[in-house]
C-alpha cells in the first residue's frame, strides 16, 4: 500500500505527471466524473495519480501514462470521492479501529472522524493514545477527536477516568488529533463552567475544531449561549426546526444514521422543503454496531437513505465528502476528486443505488466487489487495557431487590421510556405490583428491572430501577458493560435471578453483552478491550452480534436494534430520565430524583 504524503512534498511532482514530464503511478480512464465542488458530472473523465495523490483530472490523462503505469477502465462508471462519516465511535461497532476500517472500506468510506470518549471513560488519557497510535497505521484516512467530556456529567457518574484541559493541551500536540470530541456537558458551556471553557480553549488556540452536541430541546437562551462558547457542529437534532437553529448560528448541523439513530429524514426537509443551503449540512452515522456495517452498509447506507428523502444525489454526496472535509479544514487532503488531493475514488455504476464496486485509497485499491483487496494486520492492544470488569463480589438476587414502603400495596415509579430509533427517553411514571415488601417488574405493563452495577472500582454498588419499551415476555436478563458514557455494567430483564448470572457472567469473560433466559445463557459477545471492544475479527463479532440481536427477540424484545438503546440509558446528557450508579437522573433538570413516586 501506498504511504501517505503531505502534498508540499509531492507538489512538483505531481506538476511533472500533470504536465506529461513524468509517468503517472495510476491511471482510471473514462469516467463521469462527480465534482462535489461544481456540483456537476462531467463525462469523459481521466484521473492521473501520482503515489498517494491526484495529479490530473481531464479529458484525456494519456500523456501521464508510461510503461508501469497501473491502468484502470471505469468504463463510463461514476468517479466518486472517498466517503467521510464526520462523527462516530468507533467502540460502538465493539471492534477496534483496525476491524472497523475492514468493515468500512468495501463499502466506499476513506476518511473516518472518530471521537473514542468510550474508551476514555475507561482508560483515560492513554485509552486515546492507543486508538490515536492505532490509526495511523491504517491505509485510509482515521482523525481523531479528542474526547471532552470525561466524565460527561460530573457530580451526576462516577467514570473510570477522567480528562481535562492538560490532557486536551497535551493531545493537541499529537499528529491523528483533528479537534476536540462532542462537547456533551452542554449546561456546563452555558453556565460557564472553568474546566469545559478550558478544554475548548486549548482547542482553538490549536486552530482546531470544537464539537457539538447540545441535547435539549430548548432553543432559547441557553442554546444561544452553547453557540457562543464554541462548539462549530451538532449532531443531537432530531426535529428539521433544530437543523434550521443550528445552521443559522453558523454552526454545521450533522444528520445521522446509525444502527439505532435515525435523525436523517426529518432534518433533511430544511434542505429540501425549506430551501436552506445544503453546504452547512454533513452525514455521519454517530453509532453503528458490527452487523450493521458488515451486512448494510456505513456511508454508503447514509447517503442512499438521503437520496431517498429527497435530495439529489451530488447534494447527498457533497454532505458525505466535501462538506465534511472543509468542516474540519482538510479539504487540501480529502473530500474532492481534484488535483493534490488523496486518491480517494470510489467506482460506481450507479449514484442512487451506490454499489460500491471498486475502492481507492492514498493511490492503492483497497477493495472490489465489496470485499478487500489487501489484509491489514490485526493491532493487538496491552494487557492494561483488558481485565476491566470489577464487580468486587459476586452478584445475587438480592442485589437487584428494590424495597417497598409498604408490604403488597402497589406503588407508583418513576421509570425510563425507551422512544425506539432515539436517542432521548421520556420520563415515564408507572404503577407496579409489590410482592412481600419488594417492587416487582410488570412485564404486562411492558415494566422491566434496571440497574446500574459500578463496574471500575469494584464497590459492589448496585443501583436499581424501572424501564419501560422492551417488550420483554420471558424470564429474562441482558447485561451489558458498554453503557455510555462511564461504562458501568447495565442489567436489564424480568428476573432478579437471570440479571445476577448476566452480570457475574459478563465479570468472568472481561466484559460484552450477555442474554439469558430462564437461567440459561443464550447469546454472548466478549468485548475483552476494556469491556467494549472485541479482538476478534469484524465478520466474527457481526456473527455473534447476530446472535445477540435474536436472542433479544427471543425474549420478546422488537425494538429495533434494542441493543444500541439500552447502551445510552445511563447516558445522563441526554433527556429525560437515565440512570447512574449514583442513582436516577432528571437529565431536565440535571438533578436525581427518587425512584418511588410520593
Amino acid at each position: 500500500m501506498t504511504q501517505r504524503q503531505p502534498w508540499h512534498e509531492l507538489a512538483k511532482d505531481l506538476v511533472d505527471v500533470a504536465m506529461g514530464r513524468k509517468s503517472a503511478t495510476m491511471v482510471i480512464k473514462n469516467g463521469r466524473w462527480v465534482n462535489v465542488h461544481s456540483g456537476e458530472i462531467i463525462l469523459n473523465t481521466d484521473i492521473a495519480v501520482y503515489r498517494s495523490r491526484i495529479a490530473f483530472v481531464g479529458d484525456d490523462a494519456s500523456h501521464t501514462i508510461g510503461d508501469d503505469t497501473e491502468l484502470i477502465e471505469a468504463n463510463g462508471r461514476y468517479l466518486i470521492p472517498g466517503l467521510c462519516d464526520a462523527h462516530m465511535h468507533v467502540e460502538s461497532g465493539m471492534i477496534t479501529v483496525t476491524e472497523f476500517a475492514r468493515a468500512v472500506i468495501p463499502h466506499g468510506t476513506t476518511s473516518m472522524f472518530i471521537d473514542p470518549h468510550e474508551i476514555a471513560n475507561v482508560l483515560g488519557l492513554d485509552g486515546v493514545r492507543l486508538m490515536h497510535d492505532e490509526a495511523l497505521t491504517l491505509p485510509m484516512n482515521v482523525y481523531v477527536q479528542m474526547p471532552s467530556c470525561v466524565p460527561s456529567a460530573p457530580g451526576l457518574e462516577t467514570p473510570g477516568a477522567s480528562i481535562g484541559p492538560e490532557e486536551v493541551a497535551e493531545a493537541m500536540t499529537w499528529p491523528g488529533i483533528i479537534g476536540l470530541g462532542e462537547m456533551m456537558n452542554f449546561p456546563g458551556v452555558f453556565m460557564n463552567d472553568d474546566k469545559m471553557h478550558a478544554e475548548m480553549a486549548e482547542t482553538m488556540k490549536a486552530k482546531k475544531t470544537i464539537g457539538g452536541h447540545y441535547a435539549s430541546l430548548d432553543l432559547g437562551r441557553p442554546f444561544h449561549g452553547y453557540v457562543a462558547g464554541g462548539p462549530a457542529d451538532d449532531h443531537e437534532g432530531t426535529r428539521v426546526e433544530d437543523a434550521i437553529a443550528r445552521v443559522r448560528q453558523g454552526m454545521k448541523a450533522m444528520l445521522r444514521l446509525g444502527s439505532a439513530w435515525h435523525d436523517v429524514a426529518s432534518q433533511v426537509k430544511a434542505i429540501t422543503e425549506q430551501g436552506l443551503d445544503s453546504r452547512n449540512f454533513i452525514l455521519c452515522t454517530d453509532d453503528c454496531h458490527s452487523g450493521t456495517l458488515i451486512n448494510d452498509g456505513h456511508m454508503n447506507r447514509v447517503v442512499r437513505h438521503a437520496i431517498e428523502q429527497g435530495l439529489k444525489p451530488i447534494t447527498a454526496i457533497q454532505m458525505a465528502t466535501l462538506n465534511t472535509a472543509e468542516h474540519f479544514g482538510v479539504e487540501k487532503d480529502v473530500g474532492s476528486i481534484t488535483p493534490g488531493r488523496y486518491a480517494d475514488i470510489i467506482i460506481s455504476s450507479d449514484l442512487v443505488s451506490l454499489p460500491i464496486e471498486m475502492v481507492i485509497s492514498g493511490g492503492a485499491i483497497l477493495a472490489q466487489s465489496g470485499e478487500m483487496a489487501v489484509d491489514l494486520p490485526p493491532y493487538t492492544y496491552p494487557d492494561s487495557a483488558k481485565n476491566t470488569i470489577r464487580l468486587g463480589k459476586t452478584l445475587t438476587n438480592e442485589d437487584f431487590v428494590v424495597k417497598a414502603p409498604t408490604a403488597d400495596k402497589p406503588v407508583k415509579v418513576r421509570a425510563i421510556g425507551v422512544i425506539e430509533n432515539q436517542a432521548p427517553t421520556k420520563l415515564e411514571e408507572r404503577v407496579v405490583p409489590v410482592e412481600n415488601g419488594r417492587i416487582q417488574a410488570d412485564p404486562r405493563l411492558d415494566v422491566a428491572h434496571i440497574a446500574l452495577v459500578e463496574r471500575h472500582q469494584g464497590t459492589g454498588n448496585v443501583v436499581n430501577g424501572f424501564v419501560t419499551g422492551f417488550g420483554f415476555n420471558k424470564r429474562c436478563a441482558i447485561a451489558t458493560s458498554v453503557a455510555h458514557d462511564s461504562h458501568h455494567m447495565i442489567v436489564t430483564g424480568t428476573s432478579r435471578k437471570n440479571m445476577a448470572l448476566a452480570a457475574n457472567r459478563l465479570g468472568e469473560v472481561g466484559g460484552g453483552i450477555v442474554v439469558f433466559e430462564d437461567g440459561k445463557e443464550i447469546a454472548l459477545v466478549e468485548l475483552p478491550i476494556a469491556g467494549l471492544m472485541s479482538d476478534e475479527r469484524a465478520e466474527i463479532v457481526a456473527q455473534k452480534a447476530e446472535k445477540m440481536v435474536n436472542a433479544f427477540k427471543a425474549v420478546g424484545c422488537e425494538l429495533n436494534n434494542a441493543y444500541m438503546q439500552l447502551s445510552l440509558l445511563a447516558l445522563v446528557v441526554i433527556p429525560e430520565l437515565r440512570i447512574s450508579d449514583l442513582g436516577l437522573v432528571d437529565v431536565t433538570k440535571f438533578e436525581f430524583v427518587p425512584l418511588i413516586v410520593e
